[in-house]
């Protein structure tokens, strides 16, 4: 029996570990196909939530992101410096080249709005992708209208749809239910994966935890099958009995 895997994450576009639990993700489920074989592995099907760590953040910041974080955190310009030069060296360990120096601080409601839009032309891996390296790795401006459709027609989607449900706001409902759902799950801090709907992996963790999980879902799913099976011969024999007893 084939069983699809699903794993719904959350995460934010202007969260440096979300970027880089995303790699990890994806390397832990590179390790979980090697090992079960291409062909013989279940489907894994990913789906993005929408979370705002910062709903409150103005679309322009004026300032850096040493600056905002500091603000935020009650935090001295020093030790802000220090946590991004070290979450930037763990990034690079996955091939990731943060630079914060042109980051552009903003609101994300309308990035995780086009990931909807996206979702639903088949485009939401490929524009979540885009939005990360963008804000993180290009310093392009992931907060406005006109910089979200320039970046949604770079994965080859429609300009102006895109354009047109951003400013309708089409799928704010769509980002404030993710945002709901997180909240009935107990999620306060991204990334945070959900696989299968039965296991919640928090935070951004080794390729190895990725796979274990995928490998529990799987074996979770097969026993179920065996369950389910031997419960339908179960049924088949009582009613041979049946039979048997009204001849």
């Amino acid at each position: 029996m084939t069983h699809t895997i699903k794993v719904d994450i959350w995460s934010d576009v202007q969260c440096p570990w979300c970027y880089i639990g995303k790699r990890k993700f994806e390397a832990g489920l590179a390790r979980f196909t090697s090992e079960r074989g291409a062909d013989a592995g279940p489907d894994v099907v990913v789906e993005y939530h929408s979370f705002e760590l910062a709903p409150d953040t103005p679309v322009d910041f004026d300032g850096s992101p040493v600056d905002y974080l500091s603000e935020r955190k009650g935090l001295p310009l020093a030790q802000v410096e220090q946590m991004l030069d070290n979450v930037t060296s763990i990034a690079a360990s996955v091939g990731l080249d943060y630079r914060y120096e042109s980051v552009k601080q903003t609101n994300t409601i309308k990035a995780h709005e086009l990931l909807h839009f996206a979702k639903a032309h088949d485009k939401q891996l490929e524009m979540k992708e885009r939005l990360l390296s963008a804000y993180f790795v290009e310093g392009r401006h992931v907060g406005r209208v006109d910089d979200l459709v320039e970046l949604a027609a770079e994965v080859g989607l429609d300009a102006t749809d895109a354009r047109t449900a951003l400013e309708a706001g089409t799928f704010t409902a769509a980002v404030k239910a993710d945002v709901a759902v997180a909240q009935g799950y107990g999620i306060t801090g991204v990334p945070f994966f959900v696989i299968d709907g039965k296991y919640g992996v928090s935070g951004a963790q080794d390729p190895q935890a990725f796979a274990q999980v995928l490998e529990r879902a799987v074996d979770d799913a097969a026993d179920h099958a065996v369950a389910v099976t031997d419960g339908a011969h179960t049924d088949a024999a009582g009613a041979a009995s049946a039979t048997d007893g009204a001849r």
